[in-house]
């Protein structure tokens, strides 16, 4: 085979560049190759490799949500990443639950066995596994297998749509080592197209949720992941302003709606106060949340008044709370609300009940020895510059970010969708590929080490991240929740290396910091390019449980 003869690789590569891709996210393996050399052919796509599998599909996650981030009204950015057949598309598996659970479009390229080994035929393949398909099939939104030259640019197209259409999420291809390398005669491909068809809501439905709205006396909206991954932060804020309803927001919906608006009740979603404030409404209106147990603060709330749920992923819809439920885009839905339902004058009530309950939070807060914490979030939010993206492992200091952090300047990304560690630094990469940084990872020392290979990542591509490392000597939440339960842990304490020194040796700058100086370290760090990591030893508390306080 010559250097100049087109391949299913070359299909491949043009068919995504045609779909409007240019950044594949790609690790080599010995079934990839036809796709690595296509790759190389082409100057129009840009490659970023990591050092594992799952690092690389938690990156291909951060560069789609930085981009969603970015431009929430635009074309859905579904991130594409390439991957070897067997222990390689296996890798993937714990990051692409992170990306269905969070609704994040990562298109996955899968290589696979030679054509005469599946479906019961040939066996004995390095890398083969019985039914790779099956493994995929319940983490994904679909899975999509190619078995000739031909059937790629199909196949590649149907799988962008599905990534595409709400609600977003990841999709799986699977593509032969010898259909990547067999020899084609097709033309160029250049005219593929995704078309996502709009979830549109019933209208009938939406009359009758306007009717509920429109005599509601004490609305209140829950605005959760589905708003924000659909671009609905203007269509919220006129019909929030239009029904004066008080809105408060899921973990995964910050940033959808104000912070300092004057009806913005915030994310104090673990605060039982907030819990009972959504549970006082007469009618609720939740929009794309499906109100697991993070946004029900752990299936305490109870709603007493009507409930309206908007939600594009049909098996949440009416899941764990009876409701008037309407399967829909939720900026279509909205959309759909702002032409029927009535304007009404403020009478300073709605502002009045938010205000009383962010009062009552930072008196619950107060009232607790954390000014430790609350002063790293407020440190770190002011070291951060404006349209800085931030990602967060599942650390005791993302806990707190999840309902503290003021996303207004600096969006926040963290892993509580499927609350698996090592998001921070890989997810940050893809952040900082997408916007060219600066960007901020924060990780615990314990989730720290799944990712720290990917150092060399950073500074193999130049990428602009600045890292925070929380040290404080193991697993702190899982020590907090074991103690808790029964007063002691075990398994939670780590050794762990010299962070500051290890950076040094991927040959990125690192400084030991304290509760003192934190702030100015990082916002050194951010202020210089390229990547460097600044270390906090540090042993952080979460707040009390709210069941205690009920009591």
């Amino acid at each position: 085979m010559t250097s100049t003869e087109r391949i299913g690789g070359d299909v491949v590569v043009e068919t995504l560049q045609a779909l409007g891709a240019d950044t594949v996210f790609g690790l080599p393996g010995q079934h990839a190759l036809g796709l690595f050399e296509a790759l190389r052919r082409t100057d129009d796509l840009r490659v970023i490799s990591s050092r594992v599998e799952n690092n690389l599909a938690f990156a291909a996650d951060g560069h789609a949500r930085a981009r969603l981030a970015a431009d929430p009204e635009g074309p859905v950015p579904v991130t594409p990443m390439i991957v070897s057949t067997g222990p390689g598309a296996l890798l993937t598996l714990a990051s692409l639950q992170e990306s269905r659970a969070a609704s994040v479009p990562v298109l996955g390229i899968s290589s696979q066995i030679p054509v005469a080994g599946l479906g019961g035929g040939r066996h004995g393949y390095l890398h083969e596994l019985p039914d790779q398909q099956a493994s995929f099939r319940d983490v994904v939104k679909s899975v999509h297998v190619v078995r000739t030259v031909g059937q790629i640019p199909t196949a590649l197209r149907e799988a962008w749509e599905s990534a595409a259409t709400a609600p977003y999420g990841p999709v799986w291809v699977e593509i032969p080592q010898d259909i990547l390398l067999a020899q084609t005669d097709l033309p160029r491909i250049t005219s593929v197209t995704a078309r996502p068809a709009p979830l549109a809501p019933l209208p009938e439905l939406v009359t009758e949720a306007a009717n509920l709205l429109g005599a509601a006396k004490n609305p209140v909206i829950l605005a959760g992941g589905g708003a924000l991954r659909s671009g609905a932060q203007a269509e919220l804020k006129a019909l929030a302003e239009a029904l004066r309803a008080p809105v408060l927001s899921t973990f995964g919906g910050k940033g959808v709606f104000g912070w300092d608006h004057e009806l913005s009740g915030q994310s104090w979603l673990e605060d039982w106060h907030s819990t009972e404030f959504l549970s006082a409404a007469d009618v609720l209106l939740v929009l794309g949340s499906g109100l697991g147990e993070l946004s029900s603060n752990y299936r305490e709330f109870a709603p007493r008044g009507r409930m309206i749920q908007i939600e594009a992923d049909l098996g949440k819809l009416e899941s764990n709370y009876p409701a008037l439920g309407i399967h829909a885009d939720v900026r279509l839905a909205l959309q759909g609300l702002l032409e029927q339902v009535p304007f009404r004058q403020s009478d300073g009530a709605a502002e009045k009940a938010v205000s009383e309950l962010l009062g009552k939070v930072r008196e619950r807060l107060d009232g607790q020895p954390l000014e430790t914490e609350r002063k790293l979030i407020d440190d770190i939010r002011a070291a951060v510059p404006e349209g800085t993206q931030t990602f967060w492992d599942m650390t005791i200091a993302a806990y707190w970010a999840w309902s503290a952090w003021n996303p207004e300047r600096a969006p926040i990304h963290t892993a509580q969708g499927a609350g698996g560690l090592g998001y921070g630094l890989p997810g940050a990469l893809g952040g900082a590929a997408a916007t060219g940084g600066p960007v901020l990872a924060v990780s615990g020392d314990g989730g720290a080490m799944y990712g720290i290979a990917e150092l060399a990542t950073a500074v193999q591509h130049g990428l602009d991240v600045t890292w925070l490392v929380v040290d404080d000597g193991g697993y702190g939440i899982l020590r907090e929740y074991l103690t808790g339960a029964f007063g002691q842990s075990t398994a939670t304490e780590l050794a762990r290396p010299d962070f500051a020194a290890l950076a040094g040796a991927f040959g990125v700058s690192a400084t030991m910091s304290s509760l003192d100086t934190v702030g100015k370290d990082l916002a050194d760090a951010l202020g210089t390019p390229g990547p460097s990591v600044v270390v906090l030893p540090a042993l952080l508390k979460m707040f009390e449980p709210t069941h205690l306080e009920k009591k």
